[in-house]
């Protein structure tokens, strides 16, 4: 399986299950509003939204134009990278994760900027949408995020 999946995949696995070990569920790729797509949204414990970023390269981090329209859909934000990475490419004033494709470790936690309870009701309300229509299509791969596929 671990073939199957791209860099930022697999940086993004092992963010998840980091985050695990911390309380949070997460979803991948899950679309707040249309033209942005989250690497990772993870719901905590009390409630907070974290939103992850996984950065693979260099080149994947620079020509990334939307990050800063993420900031408004979580109430901490942060990038994952691997040990690699020059992590001095990243903003100042945002979280860090350094990750594999098996585990992570929170180096710097991003600034708490709280969602409005109107904002945090559409994104609890598009977690569990997210999730649902995933599990949905494990159970049944005729299921897409759009409904079912022809």
């Amino acid at each position: 399986m671990q073939d199957d999946l791209m860099p930022g995949q697999l940086l993004a696995r092992g963010v998840c299950r980091h985050l695990l070990h911390h309380g949070f569920v997460t979803v991948e790729e899950l679309v707040p509003t249309s033209g942005l797509r989250l690497d990772v949204l993870a719901l905590g414990p009390k409630g907070e939204l974290w939103i992850v970023e996984c950065k693979s390269s260099r080149v994947d981090f620079t020509s990334d134009r939307k990050w800063q329209n993420y900031l408004e859909w979580g109430d901490r934000f942060f990038w994952a990278v691997d040990a690699d990475f020059p992590v001095e490419l990243l903003p100042e004033g945002t979280g860090l994760i350094l990750a594999d494709a098996y585990d992570a470790e929170i180096v710097r936690m991003g600034p708490e900027e709280p969602l409005a309870g109107a904002r945090r009701k559409v994104m609890l309300q598009k977690f569990a949408r997210h999730a649902a229509l995933r599990l949905q299509g494990f159970r049944d791969p005729g299921v897409t995020a759009s409904g079912i596929s022809p």
